[in-house]
């Protein structure tokens, strides 16, 4: 049952990469509306999961906010080496880093991966809990798809390999569900995870993908779209909690 429901996960996930395949001619409307998702989806989902599952404090500070900052420095250094290999390569543009892109792209699939766990493991407690749980994961998938396709392509990743990516985070949930029927991943560990990544998710809206949506286009449109895809998160989760 677990799998089966986390199919359709897989399907939305592939209709939120179509959308942003299909609005490449608004290319700084789609990063400023993605940089609101991931914000929203950080905010909204991943911080409150990963303080509920690994709030304990270590020297005073919630394990899970250690984590979270962790997550943003590891990428931010992540990013600024591979930014300085390729610029002593010879790069013209050592911002937009390929592997940069592939490797956030990467962290989605990770975090889809945990989704599907997820599932998995809520369906082993009752079917109630497992509903709700995978109501709640295939509302932020489209989510999710969107801004896997669009943070690959945006670091000068072709269009194969971004494609290639969004397959990838599609199939994650099931895998991810699947793996639950040999093995249960505790609490406190998928918590720690989420946090980690909120924090990686969180340096990238930031510090890549919302100035690159207002460097060539400085619209007012573009942070409409950031404020609009925030607020879009926070109604999917308030409406899947609910």
């Amino acid at each position: 049952m677990a799998v089966l429901v986390a199919l359709g996960s897989f399907v939305m996930t592939l209709v939120g990469g179509w959308a942003a395949l299909r609005v490449v001619d608004r290319r700084h409307l789609v990063l400023g509306f993605a940089g609101g998702l991931m914000l929203g989806v950080v905010g909204f989902d991943l911080l409150p999961e990963a303080m509920e599952g690994a709030g304990q404090r270590l020297h005073g500070v919630p394990v899970a906010l250690l984590l979270f900052v962790g997550g943003f420095l590891v990428a931010h250094v992540v990013e600024r080496l591979l930014a300085l290999r390729q610029s002593e390569h010879g790069a013209h543009e050592p911002g937009h880093v390929p592997q940069a892109g592939l490797g956030a792209g990467a962290a989605m699939v990770g975090h889809s991966f945990a989704d599907g766990v997820a599932i998995g493991a809520s369906f082993q407690v009752d079917a109630a809990m497992g509903t709700a749980v995978a109501i709640a994961v295939i509302a932020h998938d489209f989510a999710d798809g969107f801004n896997t396709y669009t943070v690959t392509s945006a670091y000068g990743n072709d269009r194969r390999k971004a494609l290639a990516m969004l397959f990838a985070d599609a199939l994650a949930p099931v895998a991810g569900a699947a793996s639950t029927l040999l093995v249960t991943i505790p609490e406190d560990v998928l918590a720690c995870y989420l946090g980690f990544f909120g924090g990686v998710l969180l340096y990238i809206a930031a510090a890549e993908i919302l100035p690159e949506a207002s460097h060539r286009h400085p619209a007012r449109s573009t942070l409409l779209c950031t404020v609009a895809g925030a607020a879009v998160m926070w109604l999917v989760i308030g409406t899947a909690v609910h």
